[in-house]
């Protein structure tokens, strides 16, 4: 019987969905992107070869399977061009595979400017957004006013609505913002030219995945970024502008509550985050100045913590159950996918958080408020670290007794399987317990 499964990454992203979503993809007939925009980036590697997709699903490395964007993604057709013209440099067929919801809101030059300008105002306090627009164009959607890849069918509506969405922004951004206003007749230009070219691929994609349902296909829901970034759940207001709980994978593709199988969630062995936020485990180090904890450096270094996308050092930190459990309920994960357990290989200990104390009083519960994760301190508990290589080993029983250890005493505390373990970057090195299409 066919499965839709949906995966997720269950800290603040960056915890290695791409791999795996293309690793699970020799078992999908198509796989769906449902939120967020080309501000985060996954990473691929196959026998050696990296492939960093930013909007495209993970799944276009598959030559069979179908690609969907659905209409929770917010699209910058300058980003996606970009992407296809890269992918298909390197022999991948791409337009025919990929397919775009026309209830994607659009990325505009106007967004960007708003982004950066925001950014720029806010100093000191700012969210730390990559600057690409992703949430102006979610607020623009959310007031009615956006612009959408169904909108560019005709061209003499897309022109006129472009006008009248061009005269506000342009406004707040020589007027508040004290900056320069986007030019009409270009981005109206440059859009329906970039139109053009997606024509093809405008689908209604919500219609193909019931078509693909109704056949028993399997198929595959990917997000971007993590779960403690939802707009809604995240550490407000240190989070993306979109729904990236595995609730998204309904609202952003179109697919019923009832329709999903399984939940995937991925769980970096110890955690990272980029921007600003709180971040209770951070073992605090600035790559800049090599200043700052010894285990922080180490992670880095060995993690490779640099965004895929802007290339900004993650801050890393040590695992923390805390906010991982209520991270599992709220996506209700099925199983654990553990990525990158063989950065902790040379670690002679290794703790895990799984309780705060804050204002004196020990608590299983995270913060409601960003104010108090910055006030809460993490309570551990420490394990010896095995100081071996783990890095492509395909069977449990050969990883050293003390990763086992680490691992079941993470399913000990979740109360969830590590269904997957994923032991190195490349796709092969990844160790499958429990598929989640068996």
């Amino acid at each position: 019987m066919a499965k839709n499964v949906v995966i997720i990454g269950t800290q603040w992203g960056d915890e290695g969905k791409g791999k795996i979503v293309d690793l699970i993809t020799d078992k999908v007939a198509s796989v769906v992107r449902f939120q967020g925009g080309h501000n985060a980036g996954h990473t691929l590697v196959i026998k050696g070869k990296k492939t960093v997709l930013h909007l495209i699903p993970s799944g276009i490395l598959r030559s069979n399977v179908q690609c969907l964007i659905g209409h929770g993604v917010v699209l910058s057709m300058s980003a996606l061009l970009k992407e296809m013209t890269e992918l298909e440099g390197t022999g991948l067929e791409v337009q025919s595979r990929l397919s775009i919801s026309p209830g994607c809101p659009l990325i505009l030059p106007y967004h960007i400017a708003l982004d950066n300008a925001r950014e720029a105002k806010r100093g000191k306090a700012a969210i730390g957004t990559t600057g690409n627009g992703i949430g102006p164009a979610y607020e623009d959607k959310v007031a009615r006013r956006g612009l959408r890849v169904g909108d560019l069918l005709d061209e003499k509506l897309f022109a006129d609505k472009l006008k009248q969405v061009m005269e506000y922004h342009n406004y707040i951004l020589e007027n508040y913002y004290n900056q320069a206003a986007i030019d009409y007749q270009q981005t109206l230009d440059e859009a329906l030219e970039q139109g053009v070219l997606i024509r093809t691929m405008i689908i209604d994609v919500a219609d193909e995945i019931y078509t693909r349902m109704a056949n028993n296909e399997n198929i595959l829901f990917e997000g971007a970024q993590g779960a403690l970034l939802d707009i809604d759940q995240g550490t407000y207001p240190y989070v993306t502008s979109s729904n990236t709980t595995s609730g998204g994978a309904v609202t952003g593709s179109g697919i019923g509550v009832r329709d999903i199988d399984y939940v995937l969630g991925i769980v970096k062995a110890y955690t990272t985050r980029v921007g600003g936020g709180p971040f209770p485990t951070e073992l605090i180090y600035d790559v800049a100045s090599d200043k700052g904890d010894s285990v922080g450096r180490e992670l880095c270094a060995r993690g490779h913590e640099f965004g895929a996308t802007t290339g900004r050092q993650r801050r890393c930190g040590w695992l923390d159950l805390v906010i991982l459990n209520r991270s599992f309920k709220l996506n209700s994960v099925s199983g654990i996918c553990l990525t990158k357990l063989d950065v902790l290989d040379e670690l002679s200990s290794i703790k895990i958080c799984v309780a705060y104390e804050i204002n004196g009083k020990q608590t299983k519960t995270p913060p409601f408020s960003a104010e108090d994760y910055g006030i809460a301190k993490p309570i551990y508990i420490e394990m010896p670290g095995w100081q071996q290589s783990t890095i492509g080993t395909h069977s449990f029983d050969d990883l050293p007794i003390e990763a086992q250890n680490y691992i079941k005493k993470i399913e000990e505390l979740s109360q969830l399987p590590v269904d997957v373990l994923s032991t190195g970057p490349d796709r092969e090195e990844t160790l499958i317990i429990n598929s989640p299409f068996d």
